[in-house]
């Protein structure tokens, strides 16, 4: 259970003083050549061609950007001041069907309005991910969409440096630094033991891939498991598949399940992609589902409602969650009670607690 356990942790900000550029927050130039101890045009050469100015130079370049959190403005002159008509989206992959639904619903909300769609996949990787968002914010985008609540250290304090509007999707946290977007994973993982619990099964697992890694799923697991272990006063099975979540992850863990002397008669999938692969080499195997196993997950992606049987699954609001980020960016008219609620809080970390839904088929 050690890899299900929450780690609260406390993150210190050093603020840097730094000279800022009358009427605005933002770190100018010449505070990196003070503080990197070189001309203004130096670091005006570096940020054009790193190569060309010497290693030592470089890394002081580096360090003092790093620690300003400066970000380069790249719209020329008269223009630094003036609100762009684009909005910036980091997701952590776009072969992902859950954020290609955000996505494609952000893009089709902002064309309706006139703005363009910047998209950056940071491919689950925290380095590529502030990289892109420092690139990103050099554009002065009018909002920068973030998947999740968590980042690096050099990222979060990028973000909290900037003037640009933050909106937090796919999770909501305690104690939110940006405006959030999302739902309630934990609560997720809750609804699926309690539906099993409803059906009277008994031997249950908990069946992820790299929950390392996947903080969403490790959260989903986290409410099942302990919502299990206190309406069935007896906890889980957890099944973590090492590499790449596919199908083929639903294989193997179904074929770990096998391997165990107690009959497992349910399993909650961290998703519908290792559901697919489980059902499947159940179908294999000659294993009755929902007779002999029963099937739940998390997605409900296009293929769930025709497997046979038809996948049970827990639907996220993936689509609104698209709509009511850029809302919370445009701070545009809107019918939505939660995101009128959340918009009339004070400050920047409002959030808008977005609904999911049970979806039973024929697994469970």
């Amino acid at each position: 259970m050690m890899v299900l356990k929450r780690q609260i942790t406390s993150h210190l900000n050093k603020k840097s003083k730094t000279r800022q550029r009358r009427g605005t927050n933002r770190t100018t130039m010449q505070d990196v050549a003070k503080q990197a101890q070189v001309s203004a045009s130096t670091v005006s050469l570096y940020l054009r061609d790193p190569k060309g100015v010497s290693p030592s130079k470089a890394s002081q370049i580096k360090a003092a950007i790093d620690k300003l959190n400066y970000v380069p403005n790249l719209l020329a002159g008269g223009l630094a001041a003036t609100k762009t008509r684009v909005i910036a989206v980091i997701v952590p992959s776009l072969t992902n069907a859950f954020f290609a639904q955000t996505v494609s619903a952000m893009q089709r909300y902002l064309d309706q309005k006139g703005y363009q769609l910047l998209i950056g996949d940071s491919d689950y990787d925290e380095d590529k991910e502030y990289e892109l968002a420092k690139t990103f914010l050099a554009w002065s985008p009018l909002g920068l969409v973030m998947t999740g609540a968590k980042h690096s250290d050099a990222c979060e304090r990028l973000l909290k440096s900037t003037q640009t509007k933050i909106v937090q999707t796919w999770e909501l946290t305690a104690s939110p630094d940006f405006f959030q977007v999302g739902f309630s994973h934990y609560n997720v993982g809750r609804l699926a033991a309690s539906h099993l619990f409803s059906l009277g099964k008994k031997k249950v697992a908990y069946v992820a891939a790299n929950l390392s890694f996947d903080r969403r799923a490790t959260e989903r697991g986290q409410g099942f498991c302990e919502t299990w272990d206190r309406l069935a006063k007896e906890p889980p099975t957890i099944i973590d598949i090492e590499g790449q979540v596919s199908p083929v992850s639903g294989v193997k863990a179904l074929s770990e399940l096998l391997s165990q002397a107690q009959a497992f008669d349910a399993v909650f999938c961290s998703n519908d992609i290792i559901a697919m692969g489980l059902m499947l080499e159940a179908t294999r195997r000659d294993i009755n589902i929902p007779n002999t196993l029963s099937v739940i997950s998390f997605g409900d992606l296009p293929f769930a409602e025709i497997l046979s049987p038809g996948l049970t699954t827990i639907r996220p609001p993936s689509e609104l969650i698209g709509q009511h980020a850029i809302d919370a960016i445009l701070d545009s008219d809107t019918q939505n009670p939660r995101l009128l609620q959340g918009l009339s809080k004070e400050g920047k970390n409002a959030q808008v607690d977005l609904a999911f839904e049970l979806v039973i088929r024929g697994s469970s």
